[in-house]
């Protein structure tokens, strides 16, 4: 009997029509745990240097986490590998709602996709029944809308969804994959990848069960920590008011980037905040994901006004601080109504926001012009204006087209200086953390191998502003004093270790907010009691943590086999040439010696050429990768 796991991967190749399933083996989930982990070992042997990401050959993976299909709390969250479109290298994004736990109790843990269909399919998984589907009438529908009409054909309501909208159908290049409706799968370009595959949605039923070990232990285990969870101080703001109510708290520290990172305090910023969207009776309700012991997850309503009857999920920080603060709106329900057109069509909100604000920039420094926009005069602060190139974006109309392709490429079309206030590592836009005075958060968001995201390596404990960071930070460190988010000192220790723990997580399929939150409540050590209970195999937290290592020298082997170099782990221009332009940390800027220091100890903890940040031979087969190594060296890149 198999615990934890259902032992199987789905493959579905769209181009010949073939299904097939897959055993796991012990050794995969022994070195590689599962979600995460596992996706990444299959991407890296499924595809070829240089396979084109919008091509046939590129694959698209879903792997539900480990815990998927239990009640351990916060164990909801799906992880989707693939070749970026946007980045050209390995991406993995992260989506939340109960479909990976309808996945687990399917009998699945890994859905591989293969191929290119010729026509528009869904897939249908229905326990041990798998086919694929039309969906030529599904095609050009919103994600509510075709997954309503999905369970209608089924008859059923009792089903997950996996869905893209007009923008994945359209190839934009930052698209998103729609979980459980409103759940973004968002960042790196999936639902671009799941659209040139012409696959609109993959539908799930399960009924089945996961089956666990240890059970009395297990549900000993789970009941602590949904018991930490809600008692834990800051946890009632974060499901009274989610994400968003940190609006008010970085406007008032002047690190909340406004108008593309060229400010960092926004006038009435609380105006796009949780406590005012709640305060002003625009959130319907909350919700929370599987087995969620916390429900941060908003719903608002539009009810009036010149947007009445606009109503969708969220919206989050990341959502209101790139299409709100960003773009130097105020305008609530502006926001909201281009946070749920983003839903809609399925689009990343933070790429959205990115670019748009990006063009912003370009049309107040004259490099853009109303002929560009379609007439559109892309102010600071303009809602109406906001909603309308989400619209352009989606539907690649006008200046959207170009914007579509991501801020990199909009700014070699645009040309002249556009590149220094384009805001991305690798190619994607920059998750809202304003990181000239964030030392550790200026390095984690550099490295990350997917580009400049926040859910890689988030590095809270860095402000040392709870008990629990500064005992972390003393226990990697050795001492407190390292929690000062000014000093490079111990960042790349820092960073490594939550880099670590955030691979662990995703790969058991738990929300960050309960694993590396403020509170850091499910230490790897619970995790790999919670991971023995499950599944009965014993593993140490060291262990475990060794696993994140072994999947962080694959990612990144993943990205030096497409060519990447130590240049492709540096922050933007903006950040080393321009000071932080008021509050208490004006003046303050990147420098790159300090930079450059804190990039080569994160390398040498890594075991990585600090000439290339390649990884060396030696590191790859001391972490059981041999054969990554082998196809390193053929092409003349393993680090030394």
């Amino acid at each position: 009997m198999v615990y934890g796991y259902s032992g199987t991967i789905l493959h579905v190749n769209l181009t010949s029509n073939r299904i097939w399933k897959e055993t796991m083996s012990e050794s995969l989930i022994s070195s590689y745990l599962g979600g995460r982990g596992i996706n990444a070992k299959l991407l890296w042997d499924l595809t070829q240097k240089g396979v084109d990401a919008l091509g046939e050959d590129n694959v698209l993976i879903f792997g539900a986490g480990v815990m998927g299909g239990t009640h351990a709390p916060s164990s909801g969250r799906t992880t989707v590998t693939f070749k970026s479109p946007v980045t050209e290298l390995y991406a993995k994004s992260n989506g939340g709602g109960h479909w990976g736990a309808e996945l687990k109790l399917a009998g699945y843990d890994h859905i591989v996709i293969h191929g290119r269909s010729p026509k528009p399919v869904y897939l249908w998984i229905d326990g041990e029944r798998v086919e694929l589907r039309d969906a030529g009438h599904l095609w050009g529908t919103d994600v509510p809308a075709a997954d309503k009409q999905i369970k209608n054909e089924l008859n059923t309501e009792d089903i997950q969804t996996a869905c893209i909208g007009p923008a994945g159908e359209n190839l934009v290049n930052f698209a998103a994959i729609m979980m459980t409706v409103y759940c973004a799968a968002a960042r790196a370009g999936g639902g671009a990848v799941m659209g040139a595959k012409k696959l609109k949605a993959i539908a799930v039923k399960g009924e089945g069960n996961t089956k666990v070990y240890n059970p009395k232990m297990f549900d000993n285990l789970v009941k602590k920590a949904v018991h930490d969870l809600k008692t834990y101080p800051s946890r009632g703001r974060l499901s009274e008011y989610g994400t968003s109510s940190l609006v008010p708290i970085r406007n008032e520290m002047h690190l909340l980037p406004t108008k593309n990172y060229q400010e960092v305090y926004l006038e009435n910023g609380d105006k796009i905040s949780g406590q005012y969207i709640k305060e002003k009776g625009y959130l319907d309700h909350r919700s929370g994901c599987t087995a969620c012991a916390t429900g941060c997850h908003r719903y608002t309503v539009l009810r009036d006004g010149k947007y009445a009857g606009s109503e969708s999920g969220g919206p989050e920080y990341e959502t209101v601080a790139s299409l709100g603060a960003g773009c130097g709106i105020t305008d609530t329900e502006a926001v909201l109504k281009a946070a749920h057109l983003c839903n809609e069509y399925g689009l990343d909100t933070i790429s959205t926001g990115g670019v748009i604000q990006w063009a912003m920039e370009c049309y107040e420094k004259g490099l853009i012009s109303l002929e560009d926009t379609g007439g559109i005069p892309l102010e600071w602060g303009n809602g109406d204006v906001l909603v309308s190139m989400v619209e352009q974006i989606a539907k690649r109309k006008n200046l959207g087209n170009i914007l579509a392709e991501g801020v990199v490429t909009a700014a070699r079309v645009v040309k002249g200086d556009s590149w220094k206030w384009a805001m991305h590592v690798k190619g994607l836009e920059y998750s809202r953390a304003e990181i000239r005075a964030r030392m550790g958060y200026a390095l984690a968001l550099a490295v990350n191998p997917r580009g400049a995201d926040h859910l890689h390596s988030q590095v809270y404990a860095e402000f040392g502003a709870t008990p629990e960071a500064r005992k972390l930070i003393k226990r990697i460190c050795g001492d407190e004093k390292y929690a000062d988010v000014l000093s490079p000192d111990k960042k790349a220790d820092i960073v490594r270790w939550h880099e670590d723990c955030y691979v662990v997580s995703d790969c058991l399929g738990l929300c960050t907010f309960s694993t590396l939150g403020h509170g850091y409540l499910i230490t790897p050590e619970v995790m790999a009691e919670q991971y023995y209970a499950l599944t009965g195999h014993k593993i140490s937290s060291e262990d475990l943590m060794k696993i994140g290592r072994r999947v962080m020298n694959l990612e990144k082997a993943f990205n030096v086999r497409e060519g990447a170099e130590r240049s492709d782990d540096y922050p933007p221009w903006r950040f080393f040439n321009e000071p932080i332009n008021s509050g208490p940390y004006k003046g303050k800027k990147l420098e790159k010696e300090v930079y450059d220091s804190m990039l080569d100890d994160y390398y040498n903890l890594h075991g990585w050429s600090q000439e290339t940040g390649w990884p060396t031979e030696r590191t790859l087969k001391e972490l059981g990768l041999e054969d990554v190594a082998k196809q390193l060296k053929v092409i003349g890149r393993l680090g030394v």
